[in-house]
């Protein structure tokens, strides 16, 4: 029986690998990634399965039967301050339920299962969110990316080789996917959309579309006394109307999410003004990537006209792009059916804002999420927080569905 305390007691391992009062901090291809993997390993030799890492170093507990496997999981790193079950909540869920179907597999009444860790999910130290998922399904850049330097000037190819992947192999992890009759992924809701409906999980339907922009902006630095305003190049105060306008541009169409979510001064000194200034910008809509497209647009003009005013160069590119994503209705409907088996009746359908693995996945196989609910909605934060007895009545209901798939 999977229990809030068998959760606990999995998640106990993990509390003192990089978190602090200030939160989180399990950035990618860090030491503090690499005593995560320890953690995988021993959650995996508690259930009887192999560990294997595969090129683009996604972590694989992996069953005694051949492949295909059903994979369940999600990711052990971390935002910068981010919080305790953001990622693991879904691997602890998965070993359990990895536990939980192991008679009937025996029995012939459930597909193999494996248990997966995908490697730098959040993106947070390199700017590749869902990289090692990303890897599996074929859909990296791989020389913009591995040339990719975080805040110490190092290299992400040069990280990775530090971390015992090698760079020049990560094209080979796609043959790996193969391994996979579909996928799904558990995950803390990051809204209180099920919290409001008092619903302890929700089946994804579907992920929204994504975009973060990179904006560069240069201007010149002067003393912040002296300068007339006329005379000043200041790409700080430039930086601040762009971001304005940003959200400002969203008024006309309430579906369409926008945030500044990270910000970069140069010299950042108290008495010169900005030189240069880095921002990154979110955008995210359901359905496709019309109001995206559209926004971006007349962000474009925005920023053109403000260069001109301010004398400050502005250069907008993509950094990540990610389309939505349907999930599998047949698996979803396994899962629906599930959840009216735990449940009583079927758990509510829900749009996902956020990226995850188990969307990517989806454009090559079969793939599905639950959400967990979250009463505070907090998220990415030290204050987030969930009922693990929720988490424990999702981790029942894929033990459910994927039995159901093993008899069917």
């Amino acid at each position: 029986m999977i229990t809030a305390e068998s959760l606990a007691a999995r998640l106990r391992d993990l509390e003192d690998i990089g978190v602090g009062p200030e939160g989180v901090y399990r950035l990618a291809w860090t030491d503090e990634d690499a005593a995560t993997r320890a953690w995988f390993e021993r959650q995996a030799a508690d259930i009887g399965l192999r560990v294997e890492r595969d090129p683009a170093g996604n972590l694989w507990a992996c069953p005694n039967q051949e492949p295909p496997w059903w994979g369940i999981g999600s990711h052990l790193d971390s935002v910068r301050g981010g919080g305790r079950f953001d990622g693991p909540l879904g691997l602890a869920c998965a070993f359990e339920v990895a536990a939980a179907v192991a008679p009937a597999i025996e029995a012939g009444e459930a597909g193999p299962v494996a248990v997966v860790s995908f490697a730098d999910e959040e993106g947070a130290r390199f700017n590749t969110p869902t990289f090692g998922s990303k890897a599996l399904a074929g859909r990296l850049d791989l020389p913009v990316v591995l040339a990719r330097r975080d805040d110490a000037g190092v290299a992400l190819s040069d990280a990775m080789r530090a971390a015992g992947v090698d760079p020049d192999r990560i094209a080979a992890a796609q043959s790996w996917l193969e391994r996979l009759a579909g996928f799904v992924e558990i995950h803390i809701d990051q809204t209180t959309e099920l919290a409001g409906a008092a619903e302890p999980v929700g089946l994804v339907s579907s992920l929204a579309a994504r975009t973060r922009l990179e904006v560069l902006l240069r201007g010149r630095a002067d003393h912040a006394g002296t300068t007339p305003r006329g005379e000043r190049r200041d790409a700080l105060a430039a930086a601040a109307r762009l971001i304005v306008a940003a959200e400002d541009l969203t008024e006309a169409d309430p579906s369409l999410t926008v945030t500044t979510s990270r910000i970069l001064a140069k010299p950042n000194a108290p008495t010169t003004i900005a030189a240069e200034v880095r921002l990154w910008i979110d955008a995210r809509a359901p359905g496709g990537f019309g109001a995206i497209d559209a926004w971006r647009a007349r962000l474009d003009e925005v920023a053109a006209e403000l260069a001109a005013r301010s004398g400050v160069e502005i250069d907008l590119s993509v950094a990540s792009r990610s389309d939505a994503r349907e999930f599998s209705p047949a698996l979803l409907a396994s899962l629906a059916d599930a959840t009216e088996d735990v449940l009583g009746h079927v758990a509510p359908g829900v749009v996902c804002f956020a990226g995850h693995d188990a969307g990517v996945l989806a454009e090559r196989v079969p793939a599905a999420m639950l959400l967990v609910r979250n009463e505070s909605g907090v998220s990415h934060s030290p204050a987030e927080d969930v009922d693990l007895a929720d988490a424990a009545v999702a981790a029942r209901v894929v033990a459910a569905a994927l039995t159901s798939e093993g008899r069917g």
